[in-house]
């Protein structure tokens, strides 16, 4: 009998636990806009799930926040907050660049499963977008920092892979960089931008801009506000995919992270003022989509 009354008390905790579900603390950096848009779509997303979601912006975090078993950060700010928790529950960091998460782990060493999902696009995706959207052109370029230069030789061969030259030029300081842009531009058909809080700051997009228009190149980006900016086009992925992939994640391994990666999903932004103004016939959207997913199936 007492096996038996064992039995059943196993299964009646392990079917309380599902009726109950776990918990997700979801941080966002800021309200509005893209946090919003964020978390409203992983709330649709685990909905149905065992996962219950408790939602708050850095503004109204509390300063003791209840026990969590899964957090989700949006921005590098959230990640911050939550690696400051006296508690270690699992982190999943969304929204943010890998350098960025990379730079915040390193300053906050704690215990605990943290994982992300990176804003980066991988570096086979961009050297096919790039091959799509300029067919008739090989010579490409990529300015680095400090900050990005460790990440140059994965770019440069995944292009060489896809049958292109990516020259690189570092610039280290302010007034090395319009040299150094100058100097790629001349030797390139455009050029690739990648997310470097060094070199495309506020303060000297705009100068960036100028000079690849004056030289006749355009611009690929890395987000939808840079194309606005002036940029020809991006790569990138939006808060719908990226929550998306995050939901996907947590039902999948649940506090079991696995290792940090790139987006699965990914979006096209392409300017056609910037593109008339530079003689460019810029292939269809659509048409550069198709091609970049029969790309992946075909690998």
């Amino acid at each position: 009998m007492r096996p038996l009354i064992r039995t059943l008390l196993v299964c009646f905790l392990f079917l309380a636990q599902q009726a109950w579900g776990a918990s997700v603390a979801l941080i966002l950096s800021e309200s509005g806009g893209t946090y919003d848009e964020f978390a409203n779509k992983l709330s649709d997303a685990l909905g149905g799930s065992n996962w219950n979601i408790v939602s708050t912006t850095l503004a109204d975090a509390p300063q003791n926040p209840p026990p969590a078993d899964l957090i989700v950060t949006v921005g590098s700010d959230a990640l911050r907050k939550a690696l400051s928790r006296t508690d270690s529950p699992p982190i999943v960091a969304t929204l943010l660049p890998r350098l960025s998460y990379e730079r915040i782990l390193s300053e906050h060493r704690r215990p605990g499963r943290i994982t992300a999902i990176y804003l980066d696009q991988p570096p086979a995706r961009q050297a096919a977008f790039f091959r799509h959207l300029f067919p008739e052109q090989k010579r490409f370029g990529l300015l680095v920092s400090p900050e990005t230069r460790s990440q140059a030789g994965q770019y440069r061969q995944a292009f060489s892979n896809a049958g292109l030259i990516l020259d690189i030029e570092d610039a280290d300081t302010d007034k090395s960089l319009l040299p150094a842009l100058n100097a790629v531009l001349e030797r390139s058909s455009a050029l690739l931008a990648l997310p470097d809080s060094t070199l495309y700051r506020r303060n000297n997009i705009k100068a960036i801009l100028i000079t690849a228009f004056r030289q006749q190149r355009p611009i690929v980006g890395y987000s939808p506000a840079f194309v606005t900016a002036g940029a020809l086009a991006a790569l990138h992925t939006t808060p719908h995919q990226a929550a998306r992939q995050t939901a996907d994640l947590i039902i999948a391994n649940g506090t079991n992270l696995p290792p940090p990666s790139g987006p699965t999903q990914f979006a096209i932004a392409i300017n056609p003022n910037v593109a008339q103004a530079l003689g460019i016939k810029v292939p269809d959207e659509a048409a550069i989509r198709r091609a970049l997913l029969s790309d992946r199936e075909s690998r």
